[in-house]
């Protein structure tokens, strides 16, 4: 990563916690005429576009200070969707209730399961899983995605 993009990445990741919530990620695209930065943020709460909005002025406005790209670029901030797996304990609360798909270690080998979110108490998670409950522990988990149903 170039010193630049480790500058902005830094300046996300401070952006994101003064606003309290949550980095998930950072992804940057586009070498040719336009710089596009992509930054996904949760929250406890949920991710609203008026948080969006604020954490993107604020960003924006030190890339700007900075002049940290030649040429024009484009900052897009957003929830991760679906489609990215949880990385924080916080991201789950409020996935309470809802289906996931969940890849873990035990005794050294990677297992998956199908099952819903049931609760979270310190640093276990509880799923149940045909009529049976599941708990581990969060370092255990290498990959928990909510799985939307219709």
């Amino acid at each position: 990563m170039s010193d630049n993009l480790q500058k902005l990445k830094d300046i996300c990741l401070s952006t994101v916690e003064q606003h309290g919530m949550m980095f998930i990620d950072f992804v940057t695209r586009g070498e040719g005429r336009v710089k596009v930065v992509e930054l996904f943020i949760d929250g406890e709460e949920g991710v609203t576009a008026d948080i969006c909005a604020a954490i993107s002025r604020d960003i924006s406005k030190v890339i700007e200070e900075m002049d940290l790209f030649e040429g024009p670029s484009r900052l897009d901030v957003s929830s991760p969707g679906v489609s990215r797996p949880l990385i924080h304990l916080k991201q789950y609360t409020k996935h309470i209730g809802r289906n996931f798909e969940v890849a873990y270690l035990e005794e050294e080998s990677t297992k998956k399961f199908k099952g819903k979110l049931l609760s979270i108490e310190n640093e276990e998670i509880t799923f149940e899983l045909n009529n049976e409950t599941k708990t581990l522990g969060f370092s255990q988990i290498k990959s928990a995605k909510v799985k939307v149903s219709f």
